[in-house]
């Protein structure tokens, strides 16, 4: 009997014992060593939920930086329990996150623990991580400028925890062997098997300690990490990446370049995260057939942050679809503007990701004459920007 440990199923429904057994010490024996303190260590798999039935599509959806600033923290925190809970932030959204068959969002704050900080070097609560789960996110990625913000421990606690609350996640790694065992990320649900890459222009200048691994942008290395994705016979490989400039709305000619690197080298889509602003979602056409095509998202923008200036007070939540007949190929993309709430709820400083545009009118809670403004107004700049691609309605929501 073999263990695969780069494959993630979407049930974890794991029935060998051995298997068990060895993923219980693997995270045990990291945790100890990590001297962590784990809130939620799950021990056995989920039993009762049943692997979903093969299909000829499957959903994704990809969304932004998530930061944990620290007025984010602070509105989080209930003084009767003394606990943190970001459940809230992700309510209005939720229905779009767990509609989808994988999504996937950037975490781009360390899980290092006690004391709590916020921008220059973040370390947010666990139950972020936890809430993230909650609304239906299946993978975060961690490779990004802050995950080294609290050094080696900052890190491995990062990951410990991640792992700790069964979240697939891939960037960062405590040694070469994790990585080597676990990346590319590949991940398989509703009969699609897809690999995951994820990687980072750099770490604001914090070295990275031995032995841990951040993935960085070295075009041999993503050549060889795109390789061995295909010799996994994944259906669809996509690469997450950090780069770019914060708060430029345009992309460079140094992410054209490596965008144009990667889909010739095998990826079939690249989802951009960093400059905190939405950029240009692009189609590149492989053939003179018009609905063969590849997709790279130059920048989804913030998912959730405390940053209120204009165009950095919202993301998207990008979508696509993808269809298997005799191969995988991209039948539909679109996306779904969200702007950050920031208020008071019931008498408390709140934070919530909502729908922009038209679907303001469905949440008269958090929008005062000057958010709805506001809201509309990141709507329209990103409706202009993304002329190209369709909005997904919300009316479900």
């Amino acid at each position: 009997m073999t263990y695969d440990a780069n494959l993630i199923h979407k049930n974890y429904n794991f029935s060998e014992m051995y298997k068990k057994l060895i993923l219980y010490l693997s995270f045990s024996l990291y945790l100890i060593a990590s001297n962590c303190t784990v809130a939620q260590q799950v021990t056995s798999p989920d039993t009762t939920v049943q692997p979903l039935a093969d299909t000829t599509e499957i959903t994704l959806l990809f969304a932004g930086d998530v930061m944990g600033h620290m007025p984010q923290i602070n509105s989080a925190f209930d003084s009767s329990s003394g606990t943190y809970d970001f459940n809230p932030v992700f309510s209005p959204v939720k229905p779009l996150i767990s509609g989808a068959d994988i999504a996937l969002a950037n975490l781009e704050t360390t899980l290092a623990g006690k004391p709590f900080s916020g921008y220059p070097q973040f370390s947010a609560p666990d139950s972020l991580a936890t809430a993230l789960k909650n609304a239906g996110f299946d993978i975060l990625i961690t490779a990004n400028n802050h995950c080294l913000d609290r050094g080696k421990e900052g890190l491995e606690r990062t990951i410990a925890m991640l792992d700790s609350f069964r979240i697939p996640n891939t960037g960062t790694f405590i040694d070469e062997n994790a990585r080597t065992l676990r990346y590319p990320l590949i991940y398989e649900a509703k009969g699609f098997k897809l690999a995951f890459l994820n990687c980072t222009y750099g770490t604001n200048g914090i070295p990275v300690t031995k032995p841990n691994v951040v993935n960085f942008i070295d075009t041999i290395q993503l050549k060889q990490d795109i390789t061995k994705a295909k010799q996994a016979n994944v259906d669809y490989t996509i690469v997450t990446i950090h780069w770019g400039i914060e708060y430029e709305r345009t992309e460079n000619a140094g992410q054209r370049k490596i965008a144009a690197f990667l889909l010739k080298n095998g990826a079939d889509m690249v989802i951009g995260s960093h400059p905190h602003v939405v950029q240009p979602v692009v189609k590149y056409y492989t053939s003179a057939d018009s609905s063969n095509y590849n997709i790279v998202v130059y920048s989804l923008g913030n998912y959730v942050s405390n940053q209120r200036d204009r165009y950095k007070d919202g993301g998207i939540m990008f979508h696509a679809t993808l269809q298997k007949t005799d191969k995988t190929r991209l039948k539909d993309v679109s996306y779904s503007p969200v702007w950050v709430f920031k208020g008071n709820v019931n008498n408390k400083l709140q934070y919530r990701i909502v729908p922009a545009g038209t679907d303001t009118l469905n949440y008269p809670d958090y929008f005062d004459s000057e958010s709805k403004i506001k809201a509309q107004q990141f709507f329209t700049d990103t409706q202009e920007l993304l002329k190209n691609i369709p909005v997904k309605p919300s009316d479900s929501l």
